[in-house]
């Protein structure tokens, strides 16, 4: 095998191991949230978040494909503000799939900081609602 075939291999795994770890990462972040949902649902209390993660992460997800058309066409884009409302109503999931498939919004820091404070507030959320929630420490 030449040299240049193995550079590319090295390239090649090592996009993967990335692909692999991001998948990772997303798995992790919403298993907290995916475990919390199921919980009320089965305990009768209500379906609602299981529902509202689903569905705004798909809105969200399609909401930054179509941002993303018009960033490349140059046309009227969607306010980071919407897409952040939407982030915190539970379409973080959608916004970091999008994110990483079609990388879009991936380098502006000022984004990235708020997206990644949401993420964690839901983090926080559910750690409360699921280990907390009879604590004196608990926050909500």
């Amino acid at each position: 095998m030449s040299a240049g075939r193995r550079g590319q291999g090295a390239v090649g795994g090592t996009r993967l191991e990335y692909a692999r770890a991001k998948l990772l990462l997303l798995m992790l972040l919403c298993a907290l949230p995916l475990f919390g949902s199921l919980s009320l649902w089965w305990k009768g209390i209500s379906v609602i978040p299981l529902v509202a993660y689903g569905a705004v992460s798909l809105l969200t997800f399609l909401l930054y494909w179509h941002d993303k058309r018009r960033a490349r066409a140059e046309g009227r884009r969607i306010p980071e503000n919407v897409l952040h409302a939407l982030e915190l109503a539970g379409g973080w999931p959608g916004a970091l799939l999008a994110q990483q498939l079609l990388r879009h919004k991936t380098r502006k820091v000022s984004y990235q900081t708020l997206f990644w404070l949401i993420v964690a507030l839901h983090q926080v959320y559910w750690i409360d609602r699921l280990f907390l929630e009879n604590s004196p420490l608990s926050l909500f």
